[in-house]
């Protein structure tokens, strides 16, 4: 029964890393670096718990997540696709922005000091049954179909792509789009499952996390799925470090998924080839 709870915990706390990271994947195949993940994750929790709350409905939170998400991902995409800006600064920006902004609305809608609402909640099977049918989805889009074939060649080789007739930016810009309404889901299960309401950042890190996991999946779906449920293990586990009072600091114990995060980045960051044209701008 122990080892059944450990890995519900770890289910719950990998899928927000699941959504975003399929989403970066499907983004990063195109030639997109975007680093506002954690950004988008973000106010796409405000807007699950918001919405929520207001409505009492989980299907209305989720489509506020999915569009609050994709919002984001469009103020990115005016910068980084439309004007050719440094998508390192971009991503940054949007990370700070949502930080303050999520903040400040939560400020403007709640009196502090009061009790919040309480957001509805779905019940697990259904974010299983999304992430997996996500992953597949994305697995067999980027593998076998002709969409998914011309935006790996947006990712590999935008010059040639745009010769053979793409729309290298057309392509871009709906991987991006398609990257943020995964990362505004991922943000909408932190309300809506793994919380009932919001904490500003509650995000915590799962952004640059989800960046980590696309590299260690080796730009493949299902290794990300792996990798995300590696982490949400390594995160169970310190809380139940944590509640059985093991002698670790607390300290120590909440910066084991950022730790094995760094160990990622050094092990697999010269091993896996990513696209030819990641992060650089297409000028056509």
């Amino acid at each position: 029964m122990l080892e059944l709870g450990f890995a519900f915990a770890a289910l719950r706390l990998s899928a927000p890393l699941g959504f975003a990271a399929l989403g970066e994947l499907v983004a990063q195949r195109s030639g997109v670096l975007n680093i506002g993940i954690e950004g988008m994750m973000l106010t796409g929790a405000f807007a699950a718990f918001a919405a929520g709350a207001a409505t009492g409905s989980a299907p209305l939170a989720c489509a506020a997540a999915v569009a609050a998400g994709t919002a984001m991902a469009g103020v990115f995409g005016a910068f980084a696709i439309g004007r050719r800006a440094d998508p390192i600064v971009c991503g940054t920006g949007l990370n700070l922005l949502a930080l303050g902004g999520t903040g400040t609305a939560q400020r403007l809608l709640y009196a502090p000091g009061e009790p919040l609402p309480s957001a509805p909640q779905i019940a697990w099977p259904v974010w299983v049954a999304l992430l997996a049918l996500g992953a597949l989805g994305v697995g067999l889009f980027l593998a076998y179909s002709r969409p998914g074939l011309r935006l790996r060649a947006a990712g590999e080789r935008a010059e040639a792509a745009h010769a053979q007739g793409i729309d290298v930016r057309r392509v871009r810009w709906s991987a991006t789009l398609f990257g943020g309404a995964c990362a505004g889901l991922g943000g909408a299960c932190l309300t809506l499952w793994i919380s009932d309401t919001f904490v500003e950042n509650m995000t915590a890190g799962r952004g640059f996390i989800a960046l980590a996991l696309v590299l260690f999946g080796a730009f493949r779906a299902w290794r990300i799925l792996a990798g995300a449920a590696l982490f949400g293990a390594a995160s169970a586990l310190q809380f139940r470090l944590q509640a059985a009072g093991v002698e670790i600091p607390y300290n120590l114990l909440l910066m084991t998924p950022y730790v094995l995060t760094l160990a990622v980045l050094a092990l697999f960051a010269g091993r896996v080839r990513p696209p030819g044209d990641l992060a650089r701008p297409f000028e056509g």
